[in-house]
């Protein structure tokens, strides 16, 4: 309901403002693109359309009206019965604070409704609800958080490390935790945590919510980087969130792209948040995001970001391939056989926490190398959720059994090709031990 009304409000401030604009209105600080160029020194009047604009600019450039003849002409407006309940709405919202507009940001990305939809409903999960007409849900405080996971033998995630910071940046909690279920891959390269640094722990996941349910329970906003996956492993369910994956546009438009925090930060910041090959460390991770969030409201950056992966990209990362959701029954070997070309396989380690499938990295000497080997390979090829091209490979492994693997390139062309059509039939080459379907 509240996106609902969020969206007519966001409406009828986008209608009044093309209306103004075809009136040629002028407020105090000049017409529409006249505001523009003087609250966005980046961009101006290039990025005049009001849709695109935030809802508090729009509301900003209204409030510079204020003649009897132009207060007349936007309460006529305002006289319309379908305006009145958003108007209502206006007069005492909830989120007029830039945090709050995060909030709704976030829940009304084209993401949020798939990738917060956690089994609340599960054993051993706490859900915090703030009530809407509660003190809380006016909140402005904000915690950042960023969670550590390791792979279980069953083929979960579990927590093992966490951190919250405030918006000073100061740590309220830095913590190992000792997973309950038995770890099969402690991901020490990423999470940078060996069995050893578990001996002596006794936090349990219990003592986390407890923590968290403290500082929530007042309705404070939590901050993270797709923070689906720390409230995933949290085992927490709240909705007063701003996610970092969300609020940035990037500068194509392509809202379903999910930029990294690193990219974000170099971008936003204009630093990384870690060297390339460092293992995570939770709490720059979780003073990155609240960094990010902190610029955006300092400097109401509501404009596209110039990131691009190629710049993100290094030469060597370009001579890779991708190679993922392999199935555990196909074999590094086997991989040889589906992609042609002369590479070294390099297997990851992956958060996703499908114990039955795998990741790895096929290694050419040369980015020209690696690109040939990508246009041989026999699959259908499409963009995947951040752009980067990706083929899929149907075949059939000489046991008989047929599986399904994704070999992605590591970065996005400058000059794409035209996608292969839907109907595309798949090549047979005879010389493998395999035939493709």
């Amino acid at each position: 309901m509240d996106a609902k009304i969020d969206t007519a409000e966001k409406k009828l401030l986008v209608d009044i403002v093309k209306l103004v604009q075809q009136k040629g209105m002028k407020g105090k600080m000049g017409g529409w693109k006249e505001f523009l160029n003087s609250h966005d020194k980046k961009f101006g009047a290039s990025l005049s359309d009001p849709s695109k604009r935030s809802h508090q600019l729009l509301a900003q450039f209204l409030k510079t009206f204020s003649t009897q003849e132009d207060l007349k002409f936007f309460d006529n407006i305002m006289r319309y019965p379908s305006n009145q309940r958003t108007i209502e709405r206006l007069k005492d919202r909830s989120h007029d604070f830039p945090e709050q507009s995060l909030v709704q940001a976030t829940r009304q990305h084209p993401r949020h409704a798939k990738d917060y939809s956690l089994p609340s409903t599960d054993k051993g999960w706490l859900v915090i609800n703030i009530k809407e007409k509660s003190k809380g849900i006016k909140s402005t405080a904000m915690l950042a958080v960023d969670c550590e996971m390791v792979l279980c033998e069953d083929g979960t995630e579990a927590l093992v490390e966490v951190c919250v910071v405030d918006h000073n940046l100061e740590v309220k909690l830095r913590e190992l935790v000792k997973p309950e279920k038995a770890i099969k891959d402690y991901r020490t390269e990423i999470t940078g945590v060996s069995s050893k640094d578990l001996e002596t722990v006794t936090r349990s996941l219990a003592d986390i919510q407890k923590l968290m349910k403290k500082w929530l329970s007042s309705g404070a906003i939590l901050v993270g980087h797709s923070l689906h996956n720390d409230l995933r492993v949290l085992k927490l369910y709240y909705d007063r969130v701003i996610d970092t994956a969300y609020i940035f546009q990037p500068m194509d438009g392509a809202t379903h792209r999910r930029p990294s925090l690193n990219s974000l930060c170099q971008a936003v910041l204009g630093h990384e948040v870690r060297k390339k090959g460092a293992s995570h460390d939770c709490q720059d991770d979780a003073c990155a995001t609240m960094k990010l969030v902190l610029a955006k409201i300092k400097h109401d950056i509501d404009k596209p970001f110039p990131l691009t992966v190629q710049e993100l990209v290094s030469e060597s990362e370009m001579s890779k391939l991708l190679i993922h959701r392999i199935p555990t029954t196909v074999t590094c070997e086997t991989l040889h056989e589906i992609v042609p070309g002369d590479f070294t396989i390099e297997e990851k380690s992956t958060r996703s926490g499908a114990a039955d499938k795998y990741s790895a990295l096929a290694i050419f000497k040369s980015q020209r190398e690696a690109h040939e080997a990508y246009e041989n390979v026999q699959g259908m090829q499409r963009e995947d959720s951040n752009g980067l091209q990706q083929k899929r490979v149907t075949c059939q492994l000489s046991t008989g059994i047929n599986v399904c693997v994704f070999v992605r390139k590591m970065r996005i062309d400058n000059h794409r090709k035209k996608l292969l059509p839907e109907d595309d039939t798949l090549a047979t080459n005879k010389n493998k031990k395999f035939k493709l379907l």
